[in-house]
């Protein structure tokens, strides 16, 4: 791998001259394995920290792997085990298909972009990467657990060296996959979008974790590994598990069937390798539109669209004045901020998760649906700390109570804007996938009443125990303020739960006493209850807020 020099190339002075012999040019697989090799390295050198999370990480990987490939093994006869070992395939080849894209800074070598000024071809430059990018923990646990499963179906002799080609398949596929994934979508990760996208990782890893319980539950059922067949005999034709079933096939004497999944496994392979080289041809030969200046507009036609469309769509449904604004103002930080849409988005979806989860569990009601209100009003806290060292901004409008009880009410309104259509769908979706309609006026009720209260106090919280949420950083509280964090959020929720005590005791009481008839009046009662202590809560903390000015502006620009 050579550059060409420009000081060689011919004039019109030296056309006769004689072509100077041409340069050897190498394989760049040597060379971007020791590349990999490099960047592992000095990552190490960077830190002590760095250097201790890395090795702990490594152990406890090779740990779980080796764990993971003694239970495969201790399968092996098992008449299921060729069941779990396809599924468990298709789960590996999606895991490596969607980490790229909320774990894009994990590896340094997954940005293509950084190849763009070097003068090398995709062909040669795909198969370098494809090979440096087995050396790592992902591939390592990887490549275990494929271990694992092929002796947990291999019998035979040709069964063991088809276990061989389904093995490399396999870990190619898997690793070509990422690959493709993280090339064609370089400029989204690299963009604020896709650092947004990164941010819902905690989100995607709580929900895979919530379906990774529900499957080991129902996998020591009664059933056992029987439950996975239907699944499996779905996947055993999507590849790379079309790889690891074909071994299956071969143990079993099926061999055209097996020849069938091979020929598909490598035909997937070369789609996606294909694919891979497409996505960083474009790359490497299409500037970026985030560097092309775009047309100015004309003046005439600035001037209409900022006079007509000053407080865009959402100007529609918002009061007039400070509230309105600052119902605005809280709406654009939840679409625009990271961090606040990572919140708001992890909210809503563990909100209409938490039912689902529960009622697949075996142990579901539509109670579950105040999660929804719940998560929400949990948006409530900390909402000064949300501006960060911006919070100085919105303290130099604040010059009295009344100041502080529109600044806290507009909060407090695009919250409940949200959340009144939010939680009725919730409740009313939970209803009908536990086919317990009757049950919504009750479920309504409690939720809104849950929301009011988790208002009022996010608001005395907010005002009382505000804290700095750093904004070039992964943590959600600053180094010191742990503390304050918590006794906020704890002290809180336990404050909203007592205060909804009164429609919760009305709740049992009318169960107890046999008057089901009369659970419909707990809908009104909780809609009013809610905005009372709501409204209750807000002009509690507006003296306080308003009080408070310089420490709460203190602790919000901390860190």
């Amino acid at each position: 791998m050579t550059l060409a020099d420009p000081l060689d190339a011919k004039g019109p002075l030296d056309s006769a001259a004689p072509a100077p012999p041409a340069a050897p040019t190498g394989s760049p697989l040597p060379v971007f394995v020791r590349l990999k090799l490099s960047l592992m390295r000095n990552a190490l050198r960077q830190s002590a920290g760095r250097r201790a999370a890395y090795i702990t990480s490594l152990v406890i990987t090779v740990l779980f792997a080796l764990l993971q490939l003694l239970g495969l093994v201790l399968l092996r006869g098992h008449d299921g085990a060729d069941a779990l070992v396809t599924v468990l395939a298709a789960v590996l080849a999606l895991g490596w298909a969607v980490m790229p894209l909320f774990f894009p800074s994990g590896d340094e070598t997954l940005d293509p972009t950084r190849l763009v000024m070097l003068p090398l071809r995709p062909r040669p430059l795909i198969g370098a990467l494809l090979v440096s990018s087995l050396i790592g923990i992902g591939p390592l646990f990887t490549l275990t657990l494929v271990v694992g499963s092929l002796i947990a179906i291999a019998h035979g002799a040709a069964a063991a060296g088809a276990a061989v080609l389904a093995g490399v398949l396999t870990v190619l596929t898997c690793v070509a996959l990422a690959r493709a994934v993280a090339t064609a979508n370089t400029r989204l990760l690299s963009s604020r979008k896709g650092r947004d996208l990164a941010l819902l990782s905690g989100l995607f890893v709580a929900i895979g974790a919530q379906f990774v319980n529900v499957g080991v539950q129902k996998l020591s059922g009664q059933g056992g590994l029987a439950v996975l067949r239907p699944a499996a005999d779905i996947l055993r034709w999507v590849p790379p598990a079309t790889a690891i079933d074909a071994v299956q096939g071969v143990s079993e004497g099926a061999y055209g069937l097996a020849a069938a999944q091979f020929a598909l496994s490598a035909v997937a392979l070369g789609l996606l390798m294909w694919w891979w080289s497409r996505s960083l041809a474009h790359l490497m030969t299409t500037p970026d539109s985030s560097t092309i200046q775009p047309e100015k507009p004309r003046r005439g036609a600035e001037g209409a669209g900022s006079s007509a469309g000053a407080r865009g769509p959402l100007g529609r449904l918002v009061p007039a004045g400070r509230s309105g604004t600052v119902m605005l103002r809280t709406l654009r930080y939840a679409v625009r901020d990271p961090k606040s849409k990572a919140s708001w988005v992890s909210s809503l979806g563990v909100g209409l998760l938490m039912p689902v989860i529960t009622s697949v569990q075996g142990n579901g009601n539509v109670y579950w649906a105040c999660w929804a209100a719940g998560m929400l009003g949990m948006q409530m806290y900390n909402q000064f700390g949300q501006d960060s060292s911006a919070f100085w901004m919105v303290a130099q409008t604040i010059s009295s109570p009344r100041d502080a009880y529109l600044e806290l009410r507009g909060r407090a309104f695009a919250i409940a804007l949200v959340g009144l259509p939010y939680v009725l769908v919730a409740v009313v979706g939970s209803a009908l996938f536990m086919h317990d309609l009757p049950a919504v006026p009750e479920a309504l009720g409690l939720a809104f009443g849950l929301l009011g209260a988790l208002l009022a106090t996010g608001a005395l919280a907010s005002a009382l125990r505000p804290y700095s949420i750093p904004q070039d950083s992964a943590k959600n509280v600053a180094p010191g303020q742990a503390s304050l964090a918590w006794m906020g959020l704890v002290g809180g929720m336990i404050a909203g739960a007592v205060l909804c005590a009164p429609l919760l005791g009305l709740t049992i009481w009318l169960h107890t006493s046999g008057a089901h008839s009369m659970l419909w009046v707990l809908l009104p009662l909780g809609v009013v209850y809610g905005a009372a202590i709501a409204e209750a809560g807000l002009r509690l903390a507006a003296p306080r807020a308003a009080g408070r000015l310089p420490e709460i502006l203190a602790a919000v620009s901390k860190g």
